[in-house]
């Protein structure tokens, strides 16, 4: 049976919910990490190697081709590497640096994720015995595809 509330116990009850959520512990960033790479990319299991270095919990997938999981995460072909993870609601594109990650995770912009298309040597995974390094831009997918500059690393 549903008793009617007066008006005075509606706002109550209403004052009462608030308090509860405002003393609510507030959630932390996730550090789980699910990774999405095909069976035969060793720079992709190097960039897992980075981020669990870093502290994140990675879990790898293996699938015959990324392709789907791209299209269904909002990442525009153009943006294409050899991996993809998703974290914290978030997509990561290719050897996004841990550094950035935990950017995206405490800013927490409206976006689809990060991306570092093209594998540039030096990127996470993309060492070089030599040392050889590219400059190369971590990129925020925005919602709509378009992307901004997230960082610049040299």
């Amino acid at each position: 049976m549903l008793i009617p509330l007066s008006r005075r116990g509606l706002l109550a009850a209403g004052a009462g919910a608030l308090a509860v959520a405002a003393c609510a512990p507030v959630a932390r960033a996730s550090n789980e990490l699910a990774v999405y790479k095909t069976p035969t990319c060793a720079c992709c299991t190097a960039w897992v190697d980075h981020m669990r270095a870093a502290g994140f919990e990675a879990r790898v997938n293996e699938l015959p081709t990324l392709r789907s999981i791209r299209s269904t995460q909002g990442v525009p072909e153009s943006l294409a590497s050899c991996h993809t993870a998703l974290i914290g609601g978030y997509v990561l594109e290719g050897h996004v640096p841990a550094e950035d990650v935990r950017k995206l995770l405490t800013e927490r912009p409206e976006a689809v994720g990060l991306a570092v298309p093209a594998m540039p040597l030096g990127s996470p995974g993309m060492e070089t015995p030599d040392g050889q390094r590219e400059a190369y831009e971590t990129l925020l997918i925005l919602k709509g595809g378009g992307t901004r500059v997230f960082a610049r690393h040299a």
